[in-house]
C-alpha cells in the first residue's frame, strides 16, 4: 500500500549519503522489523502483519519475519495461517526451537495433537532443557491417550526438575485415567511436599475426598486451592457442593454467585443456583437463572419442570401449564408432571382437565402396583435426562480433573506474561482509548485541555491506562499526516508543535525511534513544556517494555540507562507541573517494575495528595504494600480502589484476605 512505501522513503532519507545501497537496504529492514515486533508486543496485530510483509518482500530468505507474522496471526487466532509461516520459518531455519513450540501450540488449537507432538518432541532436540516444551509434550500424548509413553516422558522430566510440582499432578491425572486412585493420591501428595500451596494438586485432592464422601475435608482442601487459584470457577462450583451436603446453603449460593461472576456462561452455576433460589423461596431470581438455562438449552426439560414450578409459585399459571406439558409430551411417563400440572389446572378452575391427569398417574400406580419412586441423592449427572430428578443439583458427569492447559509464553496479553500481582497500566498520551472499567474517573490535565482547545493536532488526545490498539484505517491515517507534517517540519523547522505532532504520529503507528528523535528535537528549540517531557518518557519506557520487558532480571547497562533517562523526564515533567499527578503515577509503577517499593509508595502517595479519588494509584500502592510484605495497608488501598470503581481490586482483596486466615 502507498502509505507504507512513503515510511520506507522517508527511513532512505534518514540515513547518510555515503551508505552503499546494500547497507541502506540492510538498515531499512531492521528498523521496519523493530517497528513491527513493537507493534506486535502492543498487540497492534494487523500493524505488525504490515511490517513484516514489508520485510518479508525485501529479503524473503529470513526466518525470523516469517515467525513474528505467525505470531500475529496467532494472537488473532489465525492459526492455519500462523501454522503455514511457521513452517516457512521451519524451511529457512530448521535449528530454532521458538519456530516449533509456536507451530505445536498452533496445532493443539486445532486439535492436531498428534503433529503438535512432534513440533514439541523436535523443540525438545534442539533445546532440552525447555520444560514448558517438556510439559506440553506430556499433555499432548495424554490427548492422544498414549498414557505409557506420558508416564515415561515424565519420568525423564522429574529426574531434570524434581522440584516442579505440575510433573507430579500430571503422574495423578495418568493414574486417574487408569483407574487407580490410591496411586493418584500418592503422587498428589507428592506434588503437596514439594510445594504445600500447589492449587491444582489440591483441588485434585479435593475431587477424590468429595467422592469419597467427606464433604467438611474436601471444603478445606478446596479453601485451600481457591487461596491459590481465585479466578477458579470450578472451584467455586465444587465448593458449593460440599457446602450444600453439609446444609450450608448461604455458603453455598454465595460460592455459585462467584462462580458466575467469573465465568458469566458457567452451566452449572446457573442451574445450581435456580435450585437453591427455589428452596429459600426466591422465586423471581430462580426463573432468571433457568431462563438463562434454556437460552442456552432450550431442550433441557429438567430445567424446563423447575421454571413450571417457579411460574406456578409465582401465579403464572398459563406459563407453568406451557412448560409442564412440553415436559410431558417428551417424557409420557413423567407421572409427577401430571400431578403437577393437575393442581395447577385445578387452581384455574380446570376441573376436567385435572381430573384427566390424576386418572393417568392413577391407572400408573395400579399398573405398577407401587407408588411412585423419588431417588434420595442428593445430585445428579449433567447428562442424566430424567426429569424426576428435578430437584438435585448438578454436578459433571465424570470426576476427572480439569481439562490442562498448554503452557506457552504466547498465551494471553504479550506483556503480561505468567503475572499475577502487578500495577495497572501506566497513563499514555494516546488518540485511542477503550472504555474504562472506573466509570466515574476521567483522566484530566489543564495542559492537555489547552492543547486540545488549540486544534493544534488532527485527533482529540486523552490520558489513558487502557490504550486501544490501531486499526488498518487508522495506521494510513497517521502515515499520511507523517507526510504532511514533514513538509511542515521542512519549510519552518523552528515551529515546535509539529515535531510533536508527527511524533504522536509515529507513536502511534509503533516507530518508537523516529518519534523520539522528534522529541528531542522538540525540546532542544527550547519551546518544549511538560508534555514534550511526558511524551518522551512515554515513547522511551514503550521502547524499552519490548527491549527490556524486566530491568531487575536483565541488569544491561542499555536497560539502566534507558530506565534512568524515563525517570528524569518524569521527574522534570513535574518540576514544570508539580500538580501533574499522572507523572507520579507513572513513576510510582516505574519504582515497582525496578523493584523500589518504598519509592514506588512514595510516588502514589504523591499523587493521592493531589487527587485524592483516584482510584488506579490506591490500587497501585495496595500492590506495592503487598509487594513489600505490608498486607494489612495493601488491603486497605484496594478497598479504596474498589470503592472508587476498579472493581478488579476485590479479587485481590478475596484473594490476600484468605492468604492471612
Amino acid at each position: 500500500m502507498r502509505p507504507r512505501l512513503r515510511v520506507i522513503v522517508m527511513v532512505c532519507l534518514m540515513l547518510p549519503l555515503c551508505v552503499t545501497p546494500e547497507a541502506r537496504a540492510q538498515i531499512n529492514t531492521d528498523h521496519v522489523m523493530i517497528m513491527g515486533r513493537n507493534a506486535l508486543y502492543y498487540e497492534d496485530y494487523v500493524l505488525s502483519i504490515q511490517r513484516f510483509n514489508m520485510v518479508i518482500a525485501a529479503k524473503p530468505f529470513l526466518s525470523e519475519p516469517y515467525f513474528y507474522r505467525g505470531l500475529a496471526k496467532f494472537y488473532l487466532e489465525d492459526y492455519a495461517g500462523a501454522i503455514a509461516d511457521c513452517s516457512s520459518a521451519i524451511e529457512r531455519n530448521p535449528y530454532t526451537e521458538n519456530n516449533y513450540v509456536l507451530r505445536g501450540l498452533c496445532r493443539v488449537n486445532i486439535g492436531n495433537f498428534e503433529q503438535a507432538e512432534q513440533d514439541y518432541h523436535k523443540a525438545t532436540e534442539i533445546n532440552p532443557m525447555n520444560s514448558t516444551c517438556w510439559y506440553n509434550r506430556v499433555l499432548c500424548q495424554m490427548e492422544l491417550k498414549r498414557y505409557e509413553e506420558a508416564d515415561r516422558t515424565l519420568d525423564t522430566v522429574i529426574r531434570q526438575w524434581p522440584k516442579d510440582p505440575t510433573n507430579y499432578t500430571l503422574k495423578a491425572q495418568i493414574s486417574f485415567a487408569g483407574a487407580d486412585t490410591t496411586s493418584a493420591m500418592e503422587w498428589i501428595d507428592r506434588a503437596l511436599e514439594v510445594d504445600a500451596y500447589n492449587g491444582q494438586a489440591w483441588s485434585m485432592r479435593a475431587l477424590v475426598t468429595l467422592n469419597r464422601g467427606d464433604y467438611k475435608q474436601g471444603e478445606e482442601e478446596l479453601n485451600k486451592a481457591i487461596v491459590q487459584l481465585p479466578r477458579n470457577a470450578n472451584l467455586y462450583i465444587n465448593r458449593a457442593l460440599a457446602r450444600y451436603s453439609q446444609n450450608n446453603l448461604r455458603g453455598a449460593m454465595a460460592d455459585y454467585d462467584m462462580a458466575i461472576e467469573i465465568e458469566p456462561g458457567n452451566y452449572l452455576g446457573h442451574f445450581n443456583r435456580g435450585l437453591l433460589r427455589a428452596q429459600v423461596a426466591d422465586d423471581n431470581q430462580a426463573i432468571e437463572d433457568f431462563n438463562f438455562v434454556l437460552e442456552q438449552e432450550p431442550d433441557n426439560m429438567i430445567a424446563l419442570y423447575n421454571r413450571a414450578l417457579l411460574l406456578d409459585n409465582t401465579g403464572d399459571y398459563d406459563g407453568a401449564i406451557r412448560d409442564i406439558s412440553k415436559v410431558i409430551n417428551e417424557y409420557p411417563e413423567f407421572w409427577t408432571g401430571y400431578e403437577t400440572r393437575a393442581a395447577i389446572r385445578r387452581k384455574i378452575g380446570d376441573a376436567y382437565g385435572a381430573e384427566r391427569d390424576e386418572f393417568k398417574v392413577l391407572k400408573a400406580q395400579m399398573d405398577r402396583r407401587a407408588g411412585i419412586f423419588k431417588s434420595t441423592a442428593k445430585t445428579r449427572k449433567k447428562s442424566e435426562k430424567d426429569p424426576s430428578k428435578y430437584d438435585k443439583l448438578v454436578v459433571e458427569d465424570n470426576s476427572e480433573p480439569e481439562k490442562n492447559e498448554y503452557t506457552s509464553e504466547y498465551r494471553g496479553k504479550v506483556q503480561n506474561r505468567a503475572v499475577e500481582l502487578m500495577p495497572e497500566d501506566m497513563f499514555f498520551l494516546t488518540y485511542y482509548k477503550r472504555d474504562s472499567d472506573v466509570g466515574s474517573f476521567i483522566a484530566y490535565h489543564k495542559l492537555l485541555e489547552t492543547l486540545n482547545a488549540g486544534k493544534a493536532l488532527p485527533y482529540k488526545l486523552y490520558l489513558s491506562n487502557n490504550e486501544a490498539s490501531v486499526t488498518e484505517e487508522r495506521v494510513n491515517a497517521h502515515f499520511q499526516d507523517i507526510q504532511t507534517v514533514t513538509e511542515t517540519i521542512e519549510r519552518s523547522p523552528k515551529q515546535a508543535t509539529p515535531y510533536l505532532r508527527r511524533a504522536l504520529d509515529y507513536y502511534h503507528v509503533r516507530d518508537f525511534t523516529a518519534a523520539m528523535a522528534d522529541l528531542d528535537d522538540m525540546i532542544a528549540l527550547d519551546a518544549a513544556g511538560a508534555l514534550a517531557y511526558f511524551l518522551r518518557a512515554q515513547v522511551r519506557y514503550a521502547q524499552l517494555q519490548v527491549e527490556h520487558p524486566n530491568p531487575m532480571i536483565d541488569g544491561s547497562a542499555e536497560a539502566k540507562i534507558g530506565y534512568a533517562q524515563v525517570e528524569a523526564d518524569f521527574e522534570k515533567v513535574l518540576d514544570l507541573e508539580p500538580d501533574m499527578v499522572y507523572a507520579w503515577y507513572n513513576l510510582g509503577n516505574l519504582h515497582v517494575l525496578l523493584g523500589e517499593h518504598d519509592k514506588a509508595i512514595e510516588a502514589y502517595t504523591r499523587a493521592l495528595e493531589t487527587d485524592p479519588k483516584f482510584p488506579d494509584a490506591y490500587y497501585n500502592r495496595g500492590v506495592a504494600w503487598l509487594l513489600s510484605g505490608q498486607t494489612d495497608e495493601g488491603l486497605r488501598d484496594l478497598s479504596q480502589a474498589g470503592e472508587y470503581g476498579l472493581y478488579s481490586a476485590y479479587n485481590l482483596i478475596k484473594r490476600y484476605s484468605a492468604g492471612t486466615k
